[in-house]
């Protein structure tokens, strides 16, 4: 069985270390480190094989954002989840922007955490919705600051999908269109918006308003 590497960062120790004896429990995960901040974790993620990183927002001297960003500029494919609380907000926007995957609240279940480990690893971002939703608000500025990239109101109801960690098999489904139909458009999603990935087509949506 392939195991997902995994590495917990917290400034906490009783945290650390429970959610590595939790996590530890599920067999397709193996938590090769901890580190108590940013600056440490990026030591782990020099000198051991990882994959996802569950990371505290509020640390000392190296916070989750500056963490992200630390990691993501030298390990492109390490998938990073921020662990937050509704308060966060301005944290989690800037933690996007650096290359976060997604974010989980701080006291979910941990079999919670590990579907969100999961999702994470196999490519698709992590979003809690009770925090999408405090994080986004109402905002009635959204679609006409949308109008000047000419999107789809399809379009947009995709972004929303990838911008929720669903796969392009399930926002198929949800919008009653074939898988091929939706590959189409995030392609033309991509160039419309000049990004890479879908990715950035979240971190585009969280930036913008989308996600309701």
């Amino acid at each position: 069985m392939e195991k997902i590497k995994l590495l917990i960062v917290d400034d906490e120790m009783l945290i650390r270390e429970g959610l590595k004896i939790m996590l530890s429990l599920f067999e397709d995960i193996e938590v090769v480190g901890l580190a108590e901040n940013g600056y440490k974790a990026l030591e782990v993620c020099k000198s051991s094989n990882v994959d996802v990183v569950l990371m505290d927002i509020r640390m000392k001297d190296c916070d989750g954002v500056m963490g992200t960003r630390l990691i993501k500029e030298q390990f492109t494919k390490i998938k990073v989840i921020i662990l937050t609380t509704f308060k966060d907000k301005e944290y989690i926007q800037e933690a996007m922007k650096y290359g976060a995957f997604g974010y989980m609240l701080k006291d979910s279940a941990h079999d919670v955490i590990y579907e969100g480990i999961k999702t994470a690893y196999k490519g698709n971002m992590v979003v809690h919705p009770d925090v999408a939703t405090e994080m986004m608000g109402s905002n009635a500025t959204v679609k006409a600051d949308l109008e000047k990239y000419g999107l789809l109101q399809k379009e947009i109801k995709i972004i929303e999908g990838i911008a929720k960690g669903l796969s392009n098999k399930e926002i198929s489904e949800d919008m009653f269109l074939s898988e091929g139909t939706i590959k189409n458009n995030i392609t033309n999603i991509l160039s419309k918006l000049e990004l890479r990935d879908r990715t950035q087509i979240a971190i585009f949506a969280f930036k913008n308003g989308i996600v309701t």
